[in-house]
């Protein structure tokens, strides 16, 4: 699996972490029971904090697509129906990098995604 990160970018460099890894799942390159590079290991070759790492980790294990454990590091969760998934949480993300370009507050941007809905 390759990770990227642009640091002048606008999205968080823990959030683009994630986004690899939806990436990976969605375009089938990393699949379900598979380990990810261990934080520490990861955090050195980006050239970013650790904390960096495991705030993207973190963010997927919210995502219900990886499991962290003590010792046995982050894994996909075997089953995760992650393509599909992982496609909208990273146009999600897209979106909301966007509207903070744009300059739009969280409840504007929450008001129009309600109206969306509606």
């Amino acid at each position: 699996m390759l990770f990227r990160v642009d640091p002048a970018s606008s999205v968080p460099l823990g959030d683009q972490i994630a986004a690899c890894v939806r990436g990976a799942l969605a375009d089938g390159t990393a699949a379900p029971g598979e380990r990810l590079p261990p934080a520490r290991e990861l955090a050195e070759s980006l050239g970013v904090n650790v904390h960096t790492v495991l705030r993207g980790y973190q963010r997927l294990r919210e995502e219900g697509l990886i499991e962290l454990r003590r010792g046995r590091g982050a894994v996909i969760v075997p089953g995760a129906q992650a393509p599909d998934r992982a496609q909208l949480v990273e146009r999600l993300h897209a979106l909301v990098a966007e509207a903070r370009r744009l300059g739009l507050t969280d409840e504007e941007f929450l008001d129009l995604a309600r109206a969306g809905l509606g």
